[in-house]
């Protein structure tokens, strides 16, 4: 099924030259990386059609079905991935943070902001944006859906965890408290992204952490 909406450059990519055997995944790993540039470019999911991602990388439309049924597909490919990248920058920061578990925690969440101030049009596609496809009309299913982001919002839930641990977090509930400031932290990457004159107080970012995540702040100065 291809969106309809805004319109893709009508010029033609240069032609690809054809995978020799053994090759087919380089063929699909193109697909989606043309269908994340159209998506940086036009900033519109509805940019990114079958015709469209055909003409990016160089070849008939017809070639993309043997990898992607219908364009819905290529989304959901195109979503895991930048899930995928985010949890990769999360777990990355973790391995560069020292040992207290509220700097951990922080540090989390400061990148979990900073990649969807990055890419905007990635983040917004991610939770939704115009990409609600129909069940009934494409080859996605609920269990499809109902896995993404789940790794990134395990991490939060353990570093959380791990301040509730070390006792520097009140929470009762670490699981539930994490998806509060799971929304917290969503709330003011999608805010910050269509609300840009907003006089935002300096310390927004520890605000919502601390006060959701339930840090004490009579323990020892994070």
């Amino acid at each position: 099924m291809e969106h309809t909406g805004t319109a893709a450059s009508s010029t033609p990519g240069p032609a690809r030259a054809r995978n020799r055997r053994g090759e087919g995944g380089r063929l699909r790993d193109d697909i989606i990386a043309a269908a994340v540039e159209l998506l940086d470019e036009a900033g519109d999911e509805r940019a990114i059609t079958l015709r469209s991602v055909a003409r990016k990388v160089g070849i008939a439309a017809p070639s993309i079905y043997p990898h992607f049924s219908d364009q819905p597909a290529i989304m959901l490919a195109v979503v895991r991935q930048e899930f995928t990248g985010l949890e990769n920058k999360l777990r990355s920061i973790l391995g560069e943070t020292d040992d207290d578990p509220r700097q951990r925690l922080y540090a989390v969440c400061n990148t979990y902001l900073e990649f969807a101030r990055l890419h905007p049009e990635r983040y917004r596609t991610m939770f939704g944006g115009l990409w609600v496809p129909d069940l009934g009309d494409s080859s996605l299913t609920e269990q499809d859906l109902a896995t993404l982001g789940m790794e990134t919002m395990q991490i939060l839930v353990d570093t959380l965890g791990d301040c509730v641990a070390g006792g520097y977090s009140t929470s009762t509930d670490p699981s539930a408290d994490a998806v509060a400031l799971w929304l917290g932290l969503h709330g003011l990457a999608h805010q910050r992204a269509v609300t840009r004159a907003f006089p935002w107080p300096e310390d927004i970012e520890d605000r919502i952490i601390t006060t959701l995540a339930h840090l004490d702040t009579h323990t020892a100065d994070a």
